[in-house]
């Protein structure tokens, strides 16, 4: 009978420690998830306020430190910055391309949105992010931006699709001669109604080069006979030599020109 009263009591103190175990195992996982958040908070707070700041160059420096040092823990502090007004455009650039480089290429569909925020910086940030990543999965985004109202964003979008060999949006690319937004007024009082090439084109006929786009072929062994696109001749003999592979001589421009007229002559005959 006291061996049953023993063991008895052995298997209800048993109970209670063990009862009290879980009590304090579940006090300590909940103590351990309040401190993290408390530090997520923290951390939080501390890098909202540098964010906030004109920072020079000695304060991006420990800014970047800070945020690398805390990792996945600062990103929801980059797409508050990044989302928010209220905070400086250089330091929304900043944290748009920190936020790539801590998260990576899953960070990819969320800049992606980016592309048609009403910043242009964000807009043109999110591209150079997009690039720094490899990402050639948004060529649609990168040829939607070639028609951008801002030229900076038009000229990342253009240097996207070269960067990323997007051969499909080609196309896309040779549009950019034809939209007005790459030509300005010229100031010449000779020349009021007359409309001049950006660099822009410039970069757009090399690029059209780059990707092998062959219906561009024939328009330019037009254009490069004609001396009204003579700024961008050098353009259009670099992309002629990439499109048909032959090297034009080095011997001036109008030796080039008669290179180019025969093989234009060529071309037809086959």
């Amino acid at each position: 009978m006291k061996i049953n009263l023993m063991s008895a009591s052995l298997i209800i103190a048993l109970s209670i420690s063990t009862t009290f175990a879980k009590i304090e195992q579940k006090k300590s996982s909940h103590s351990t998830s309040l401190k993290s958040i408390e530090s997520e908070g923290r951390i939080k707070k501390v890098l909202l306020s540098q964010f906030s700041k004109n920072l020079d160059k000695k304060s991006l420096v420990s800014l970047k430190k800070d945020v690398f040092s805390y990792s996945g823990k600062s990103v929801p502090s980059l797409i508050e910055v990044m989302k928010s007004s209220k905070y400086p455009d250089k330091n929304r650039w900043i944290a748009t391309f920190l936020l790539g480089r801590i998260v990576g290429k899953k960070s990819s569909p969320f800049l992606a949105k980016f592309i048609d925020h009403p910043s242009w910086v964000l807009r043109m940030a999110s591209l150079k992010t997009l690039l720094a990543l490899k990402e050639n999965r948004y060529g649609l985004y990168y040829a939607k931006s070639l028609k951008d109202n801002s030229f900076l964003v038009r000229k990342q979008a253009l240097e996207n699709i070269r960067k990323l060999n997007l051969k499909k949006y080609a196309a896309n690319v040779w549009s950019m001669l034809y939209d007005k937004k790459n030509y300005y007024q010229a100031k010449d009082k000779k020349e009021l109604k007359a409309k001049k090439r950006t660099n822009l084109i410039k970069d757009a006929v090399k690029v059209v080069g780059d990707l092998k786009f062959e219906k561009a072929l024939q328009p330019l062994l037009t254009m490069v006979q004609k001396d009204r696109y003579q700024d961008i001749f050098d353009e259009m003999d670099y992309s002629l030599q990439k499109i048909t592979g032959k090297k034009s001589p080095n011997t001036g421009l109008s030796s080039k020109k008669r290179f180019w007229k025969k093989v234009g002559i060529t071309y037809k005959t086959f």
